[in-house]
C-alpha cells in the first residue's frame, strides 16, 4: 500500500470550566497547527449535548478553519444526517467546498448521543435508516441530478442544487463503531470509513472483520470499496520519555474517564478509576489496551501492529483530548510529525542507508583525503600552518606530534 496519511479528529472532548469563545480559538488554532506540521486531514463533530462536546455545526467551525489552513482537508466527523433536511446538508457542503478550495470530506453518521436525539424528538431505531436515505439523496444532488422524493421525515419537490462541488468527485465517508452497520452503509455507496470504535479494546479486535463488512455490501451493490479510504481512530499521549508521558497524562485522563465517559455516557461496562496511575495502566499497558502513553516508538510500534491487526488502512486519526495541559498536547502532536509519521512512512531510509554506506565503504574515500593533503603539502606556507596547528592540537590532547615529511610522502606532495 502508500504511505501512511495521519490525521486528528476532534470531537471535541473538553472538560466544562474553560470560556467557550477561547476553548474555540484554541481548536481552531490546534487545527493551523497540524497544517503546519505537515498532517493530511483535520476532522470535527457535531453534538447537541452533554457539556463536553460543544461543536454544533462542523460545517461553520471548517469554514473558519479553512480560512486558517492551507492544504489539510478537513472532514466533517460527522454531520449526524437523520437531524437535518438532506438538501440543506447538501447545500452546505458545496458551500464549505468552495470556501475551503476544494479540501472538504463529507463524514455522516446517524447521530452518536442519544440525548441529541431525545431533544429532536428522534426514534433511535430510525437513525441509521434515515442516515442511508440522506446519504443516496445527496449523492444525486452533488451529481446534478434534479431530485422528486417523498420521505416520512423530508419532502423534495423537483430539487436541484445551483451550485455543485468544486472536487469532481468530492469524497465521501461513514463512521462506523463495532457493529457492522457503518461498514456496510459504506459498501453500498462505494464510501470511505471513519473507524471510530478501534479506540475500545473490543472496536480493535473488531477491526479483521470489520471491512470484509464493506467488500460484502460494496459486490451486493455493484460498488467497490478501497482500503486507503480507511480510517482508523486511536487514542495517544506522547513524550520523550514513558514515565514522562505518563505524568502528563495521568490527571486528564481520569478526568475524562469518570466524569465523561462513566459519569455523563455511562457507557456500558465502564467503570471509574481509583488512582490517576489505574487509568494510566489500564488504558495504556493492560493486555489489548487500545491507547498509547508512551514515546514516538511506542506509538510507531502500535500503529504497526495495527495496520498488521486489521490488514490495512489508508489513514490514522489521532483522537484530540485534553489528557495532558495544552502545552505538552501540543508538544505530543509536534513529535507525532517528527518522529512518528517520517517512521511509519519510512522517509528516513534513504538517510540510514547514505551514513551506512559511508561506514560501510571507508576505503573507498580515502584518496579524497590524500588529494587534499596533496594540495596543502604542494604549498609550503599552507604545510607550515598545518604543521603549526598538529603541534597545538598535540599540546592540548599530549599526543605526539605528527611527521610532516611522512605526511608529504603519504600525499604523494614534493619533498
Amino acid at each position: 500500500m502508500s504511505r501512511l496519511k495521519f490525521g486528528a479528529f476532534l470531537a471535541p472532548h473538553h472538560p466544562i470550566g474553560e470560556h467557550p469563545m477561547l476553548q474555540l480559538r484554541s481548536d481552531l488554532a490546534f487545527a493551523e497547527q497540524l497544517d503546519r506540521l505537515g498532517f493530511d486531514e483535520f476532522w470535527c463533530g457535531e453534538h447537541h449535548s452533554t457539556g463536553w462536546e460543544v461543536i454544533a455545526s462542523p460545517e461553520m467551525f471548517l469554514a473558519a478553519a479553512g480560512e486558517r489552513t492551507h492544504r489539510i482537508r478537513l472532514g466533517t466527523g460527522v454531520i449526524s444526517l437523520p437531524y437535518h433536511h438532506p438538501f440543506n446538508v447538501a447545500q452546505r457542503m458545496v458551500q464549505l467546498d468552495h470556501m475551503t478550495g476544494g479540501r472538504v470530506i463529507f463524514g455522516s453518521g446517524p447521530g452518536a448521543l442519544p440525548s441529541d436525539a431525545f431533544v429532536l424528538g428522534i426514534d433511535p431505531m430510525v437513525q441509521r435508516d434515515r442516515q442511508d436515505e440522506a446519504i443516496g439523496v445527496i449523492k444525486r444532488l452533488f451529481a446534478g441530478e434534479r431530485v422528486t422524493q417523498e420521505s416520512d421525515w423530508f419532502t423534495l419537490r423537483d430539487a436541484r442544487l445551483q451550485l455543485f462541488p468544486l472536487q469532481e468527485d468530492l469524497p465521501f465517508a461513514v463512521a462506523s463503531q463495532v457493529s457492522p452497520s457503518g461498514m456496510t452503509l459504506a459498501g453500498k455507496y462505494g464510501a470511505g470509513v471513519l473507524s471510530i470504535g478501534s479506540m475500545s479494546t473490543a472496536g480493535l479486535m473488531a477491526l479483521p472483520t470489520q471491512w470484509s463488512f464493506a467488500e460484502d455490501a460494496a459486490a451486493k451493490a455493484g460498488r467497490t470499496v478501497d482500503r486507503k479510504n480507511w480510517r482508523v481512530v486511536m487514542t495517544w499521549h506522547i513524550a520523550e520519555t514513558r514515565e514522562q508521558a505518563r505524568i502528563e497524562a495521568r490527571d486528564g485522563l481520569m478526568r475524562w474517564h469518570n466524569e465523561y465517559n462513566v459519569g455523563t455516557l455511562m457507557r456500558p461496562g465502564a467503570a471509574p478509576y481509583k488512582t490517576p496511575d489505574e487509568a494510566v495502566d489500564l488504558t495504556a499497558f493492560s493486555d489489548g489496551a487500545a491507547s498509547v502513553i508512551g514515546t514516538p516508538d511506542d506509538l510507531v510500534k502500535s500503529i504497526r501492529s495495527i495496520l498488521e491487526l486489521s490488514g490495512g488502512f489508508g489513514t490514522v486519526i489521532g483522537f484530540a483530548h485534553d489528557w495532558a495541559n495544552r502545552e505538552n498536547t501540543a508538544k505530543s502532536w509536534d513529535m507525532v510529525a517528527r518522529y512518528v509519521i517520517p517512521e511509519v512512512n519510512g522517509l528516513l531510509e534513504g538517510y540510514r542507508t547514505s551514513r551506512q554506506y559511508v561506514i560501510d565503504h571507508r576505503e573507498s574515500f580515502e584518496r579524497a583525503g590524500q588529494a587534499v593533503m596533496s594540495k596543502i603539502m604542494g604549498n609550503e606556507k599552507a604545510a607550515a600552518a598545518l604543521q603549526e596547528t598538529m603541534r597545538a592540537r598535540t599540546a592540548t590532547t599530549g599526543g605526539h606530534t605528527p611527521d610532516l615529511e611522512k605526511a608529504k610522502r603519504e600525499a604523494g606532495a614534493p619533498k
